[in-house]
């Protein structure tokens, strides 16, 4: 097979931003490659055309190289429940897996299902590419995961292609991580054709000494020294990757993100970070008081584990400070398990979803309640538009739903369920009374205001008031929805007395970035040497 395999010294070295640049490098160069990931364990995940799982990390990747997201490309993905399991998904299909999980679980599955679909994606690779190249995973020198391991120097002699390092220069220690690992890959050491420095600083002309001094000691090529590139975001693989400000907009939009202990599918806010006037703000226990003041509106994303995650919501005193937020105001915007947590009750009886809650009570921002029990994981592409309630034009979407538990609208709530943990909805009163405080509402309604967000080939999906104050939905891309990502933060600009800006084109945006960074690569590597790995030369 021919092809190149990147591997790092360390996790976040920057394997998934080279793997990126040299699927677009070599597509411009009209060679059909396909990206390839064996195992990727994130909670970063999208939905292929056939209704199947893969990370994100190598969708975009295919998308670098002008391919289709294909689940060959991922053909395990692991999703981190808790500390100690993880939730298995096998050529895009989630598997019945125990939920504790151990060691030897995984050995199993990874000594023979595992290696079985990883034979099947690279043999259907190399029946219909040019070339692969291939993202390993952490670093391939953890010699105590040797004997289950079907990421890094396992896949690297299955496909049988050269192997280039990669180690992060930033993070420092870089020589000794480039030394240390190349000491301890034993007979695999060989394969190493190529070392990459990433995420340079400065001049490098500096560092010279330092790439002839590693030529020397380790007798392998350094194909070259990338620096920071700039305006070349690639989406993150783990929440390692979570670039969001602390500092709030001066005269633009200041949106805050919740930073939920199981987030996931936070590159769903991409495209926000592509508008000129929109800060991102990371939420978690330790912001204070005045960074939550500044806020325009707030952003819950998916999550892992909607119920944990909405205990600790409610544990660190988040749930109150959103609810204050809202009721001044403030637009409050929820996706997935976002979406879930913006109602009044969350119900796992059979513990299907987290595994210890079998219940607890939402933010009471919409009248639903959203119900884990017998349901199988949704996974599914959906298209349709905004509902024209919400704005006189046809406003197009599409996205993908990724999630368990189904959300019900509560058009006649019984008083349990109007009131959220004794704090009242938006519209039982005028106020909110907590702590001896009182929060004036600035618009109390009824219940029966809420209407369906859009309108979808298989019927209505989302919640959200008629001013999207409060907004919700499964459909995670949502947001790179030009139309109406625009149309969501006009509304918020309007409420904070800013003028409306136009639509901005995140998809041009995003293919500049991999021209950027398909640039970079030429410029800053030896492409030539790394074209004659890829053939085997």
């Amino acid at each position: 097979m021919k092809g190149l395999m990147i591997q790092g010294t360390s996790s976040d070295a920057g394997k998934s931003f080279l793997v990126t640049g040299l699927c677009r490098l070599l597509a411009d160069r009209g060679v059909r490659v396909c990206p390839f990931k064996s195992q990727n364990m994130s909670n970063n995940a999208c939905v292929t055309w056939d209704g199947r799982e893969m990370s994100r990390a190598q969708a975009v990747q295919a998308e670098a190289a002008r391919l289709r997201p294909e689940t060959f490309m991922n053909p395990i993905l692991l999703k981190p429940r808790t500390g100690t399991s993880s939730e298995i998904v096998l050529d895009g299909r989630v598997q019945e897996t125990p939920r504790g999980g151990s060691w030897n679980d995984y050995r199993t599955f990874a000594q023979g299902p595992g290696i079985r679909a990883v034979r099947r994606a690279l043999q259907h690779i190399g029946e219909n590419f040019d070339a692969v190249i291939i993202e390993g995973a952490g670093s391939p020198a953890e010699v105590n995961l040797n004997d289950a391991e079907i990421v890094n120097m396992r896949v690297a002699r299955e496909a049988d292609v050269p192997v280039a390092l990669v180690t992060d220069v930033d993070r420092g220690g870089s020589l000794a991580s480039i030394v240390g690992t190349l000491e301890l890959l034993g007979a695999d050491r060989d394969r190493v054709k190529g070392i990459i420095f990433n995420k340079f600083r400065g001049d490098v002309r500096l560092f010279e000494s330092a790439v002839r001094w590693v030529e020397e000691y380790t007798g392998v090529k350094v194909l070259g020294v990338m620096p920071w590139v700039e305006g070349a975001a690639i989406a993150g693989e783990d929440s390692l990757s979570l670039r969001w400000n602390r500092e709030a907009a001066l005269d633009g939009l200041s949106l805050g993100v919740v930073r939920f202990p199981s987030v996931a599918n936070f590159t769903d806010l991409d495209p926000l970070e592509m508008e000129p006037d929109v800060s991102l703000i990371a939420l978690d226990a330790a912001t204070p008081p005045r960074t939550l003041d500044a806020l325009d509106a707030v952003i819950l994303p998916g999550t892992k584990n909607t119920m944990q995650d909405m205990a600790w919501l409610h544990r660190t005193g988040l749930a109150e400070s959103l609810r204050k937020l809202s009721a001044s105001g403030r637009f409050v915007l929820g996706l997935c398990g976002g979406y879930q947590m913006l109602g009044c009750r969350l119900l796992d009886p059979e513990l299907r979803e987290n595994g210890e809650l079998k219940e607890t009570d939402g933010l009471g921002l919409l009248p639903a309640v959203t119900d884990f029990r017998e349901r199988p994981k949704r996974t599914a592409w959906a298209s349709g538009t905004l509902r024209p309630e919400f704005s006189p034009q046809t406003v197009p979407v599409s996205g993908y739903e990724i999630h368990f538990g189904q959300t019900t609208q509560l058009t006649h709530p019984r008083e349990g369920e109007r009131r959220c943990v004794g704090r009242l909805c938006r519209s039982e009163a005028s106020s909110l009374t907590e702590a001896g405080q009182t929060t004036q509402l600035t618009h109390p309604r009824d219940e029966s205001e809420v209407l369906p967000l859009f309108e979808l080939e298989d019927g209505p999906e989302g919640l959200a008031w008629p001013d999207l104050s409060v907004a919700g939905t499964y459909l995670h891309g949502i947001l790179e929805c030009d139309r109406f990502r625009t149309l969501w933060l006009n509304a918020v600009r309007a409420s904070r007395g800013l003028p409306e800006r136009p639509v901005t084109d995140t998809r041009a945006m995003k293919e500049a970035a991999f021209d950027a960074l398909a640039a970079a690569v030429r410029e800053h590597l030896d492409v030539e040497a790394i074209l004659k790995l890829i053939e085997g030369k």
